[in-house]
This record gives C-alpha cells, structure tokens and sequence, in this order.
C-alpha cells in the first residue's frame, strides 16, 4: 500500500525496507539456525538474500546491511521482471477468487486487519515491537569509545572492528538505570496491552526487570577490551554497528525504546561518548499483528476456511527479517507448485525453513502462540547427539550438517520434477 498509505514506522515507499535494524543476525551456518537458515535461502535462490550479500557491511560474524541501498535494489529487481506487476494503493479485504498469498506485514492496516478477522472467525493476535535509534558517526566521541567486534569476531579488520563501544563504570551504568526508569514512556491506547516480543524488548521494559538485567544482555561488558585503558574491565558496554555503507550512521544494538522523544535524547547522552550525540532517528513503537497460525492455516500455509489464500511473512507469526522472508520464498514455492498441479513432498522438519513451518501450522500450543525465531529447539532432536552445554557445539554442527543434506535433496526433487514435465 505504500507510499500512498503510510505507516508510523517506515520512510519510504520501496518494497522490504529495513525498520527496526540492518542486521539479519549471525551467518554462522554451521552453528546457529538462523546462519543455517540464510544458507537454505541462498541455496534457494532467495532475492533477499543475493541483495543482502550485495550490501553486506562490516558486522563481525553477523549479516548486516545498508538498509537503503538493499531496499533500492529489492525494490529494482521486483521492477524490473517481467513476470512482475507492482500495483501500489491499498486492498482492503481479502479476495474472494484467485490464489493469493496475503504477505501484509506486521503493520497490516486496520480495514484488511478487520477483514482478516471476521474471515477467519478469531480475533487477531498483536504484540509490541520497538525500532532502535540512529546516531550520526561524526558526533560520537572516538576519545571515549573505541571500535571492536566482540572477542575480535571477523575474517578481516574491517569486521574485527565492526562496532563503536562505549564503556560504563558501575556508577555510571546505575545512573543510566534510574534516568531510563525514571523517563516518561509512550502510553498505550484503550485496550491494548504490552505483549512484548521477548527477542526485541524495550529497554526500559528490561531494566523493570532488574537493574542487572541490561548488563547480562544488550550492555554486556564481555568479549571487549577498552583501547583507551587496556587494564580497566568496564562494567557495561553500549555497542554502535554501522548502519550504511558509508559509515556515517550507526544504530545503538539492542536499544529498542518507548521512551518519548524528548526522554530519549536525555537518557542516552548520558552514555560515555554519545554525549553530544545527534540522531537521525530516534526509537519508536508501533503494533505488530499476526494470527493464530496453529488453529488457522494447513501444512501448506493455505487458510483452511479459504484454501485460496495462503498467509506469509510476519504475519504468521515468525518473528525477525530472515524468518519472515523465508516464509514467503515458501509460500511462493507452495502456490506455484499448486497452480502448476505439482505434488511437492512436504517440507524436512529436520530444515531451518521447515522447522519454522512446522511449529506455526502444527508445532505451536494454539493457546500460548507467540512469534517465534528460528532456534534449533525447534528441530527434531538428533538420535544419540550429546547433551548439556559440553556437548552444544558438535551438536548444532549435526544439525545444521543434517539441514543442509536434507533441504539440498528436497529442492534437487522440485528441479527433477519440473525437468520431467
């Protein structure tokens, strides 16, 4: 629908545009699923993908983009085919005839939201999620903080240094506390209640759950060296990544806020180095709506009141860029085949893609149905794999080794078909 009509969290009117971050997280893909799941996708030929290599910038271990540029280009790329017809504006309810593959987004608007609803019989779903502010790199006080991936993470320099930190001692990280808990907060309206995403929480909603809290999880001092004072252990850490190509701005990780504005600016000027920061975007809130996948949709992503609409992306209730494009690359892949009379065998649960299908069609408790990102806790267990944390690592290098031989024989199947016909 954009640009015609707008939403409270995007800027722009091209199509997968990064909101909350730049970052696709790990792309270690032999020990972290959703590395694992950035490999099936490339293995698929996954346009998301090819233009996140395109505009890959320097992040450690992780996938980060110039959001701009990535958009641009997915953007071009839907354009330029075609097989492709891009018609802007608004649909205001579902389709009555055809296939379709309702792909909405977590900022899905209100009228095709209330045409979902009553189509599928139950009240729609909706959680929380918070955008991260953006800092100007030039006015980041470089005497104070320092660049550093954790535990010196990257092949190259440029990744090894990927980060700007920015240290705290313990009276300054309690300060920090008591102006981020003190600081006003945006309301919510009638009726609506905080169902936060555990994986993208507000920071002020982490702080209320303990003053340490913050410290074990987007402030954590481990993995870093101060190259201003090599002896001095700091006791909080507020890590920087590059948000563009041209490393003029940088997003503060992990640094979701509902704070207002105003609170905003003040709170983080407190931090060591960012004193006189100037942002170019501040954090922010917005509803996210999704449904009740379990109870709603088949094995094949097909609503089962209306089999010919198939529901994908975020609205399904993946959680996270990487996931929420992959569910649409499938859905893609499972229409296709149905319209060309395909019998496509169902997707391994022993796959990144398929795990992630498994638990929002049939894996999920419907009464307890949150988001979900990809985690190997999802995945079949391995028959005599090792427990405990001793044995973690060869662990997940057998799933992600089992993934791999499982997802590459199931797409070898669909190019078999398709020779055959």
């Amino acid at each position: 629908m954009r640009p015609k009509v707008g939403t409270f969290a995007h800027k722009t009117g091209d199509l997968a545009e990064m909101v909350c971050s730049n970052s696709f997280r790990s792309d270690d893909d032999e020990r972290n699923a959703v590395g694992l799941l950035h490999w099936e996708m490339r293995a698929a030929g996954s346009l998301v993908l090819e233009m996140a290599g395109r505009h890959r910038l320097p992040a450690g271990g992780a996938l980060a983009v110039d959001r701009e540029a990535f958009s641009r280009d997915v953007t071009a790329a839907i354009r330029a085919n075609p097989l492709i017809s891009v018609v802007e504006g608004e649909i205001a309810s579902l389709p009555e005839d055809g296939t379709w593959i309702v792909a909405t987004g977590p900022l899905t608007s209100g009228s095709l939201a209330e045409s979902i609803r009553v189509a599928t019989g139950a009240e729609s779903l909706a959680f929380f999620d918070a955008i991260a502010p953006i800092v100007h790199a030039e006015t980041i006080d470089m005497d104070v903080a320092w660049r550093q991936s954790r535990y010196d993470k990257g092949e190259t320099e440029e990744e090894r240094t990927a980060y700007i930190n920015c240290p705290m001692t313990r009276e300054q990280y309690e300060a920090f506390i008591d102006a981020l808990l003190a600081a006003d907060k945006t309301e919510f309206h009638e009726g609506e209640t905080a169902g936060y995403f555990d994986g993208c929480l507000p920071i002020e909603v982490m702080a209320e759950r303990g003053r340490e809290t913050l410290r074990f999880g987007p402030m954590k001092p481990v993995g870093l060296t101060n190259a201003h004072a090599r002896d001095v252990k700091p006791y909080a850490v507020v890590q920087l990544r590059r948000d563009n190509a041209l490393g003029t701005l940088y997003n503060i990780v992990g640094f979701q806020t509902k704070m207002k504005y105003g609170a905003q600016t003040a709170v983080f000027r407190t931090i060591p180095g960012l004193e006189s920061a100037s942002f170019a975007r501040l954090g922010g809130i917005h509803r996210n709506t999704f449904i009740n996948s379990p109870t709603l949709l088949d094995d094949r992503m097909r609503l089962k009141l209306r089999p010919n609409l198939r529901f994908a992306g975020q609205i399904t209730g993946v959680e996270g860029y990487v996931e929420s494009a992959a569910m649409g690359m499938l859905a893609g892949r499972l229409a296709a085949a149905e319209i060309r009379g395909e019998a496509l065998p169902p997707v391994p649960t022993t796959t990144a893609v398929g795990a992630l299908l498994s638990h929002i069609t049939v894996g999920a408790d419907a009464k307890t149905f949150q988001p979900m990102n990809v985690n190997f806790g999802l995945f079949p267990p391995l028959p005599e794999a090792r427990g405990g944390r001793r044995g973690r690592t060869d662990r997940y290098k057998g799933y992600t080794d089992r993934a791999k031989g499982d997802w590459t024989a199931w797409l070898s199947g669909q190019a078999s078909a398709q020779a055959a016909e």
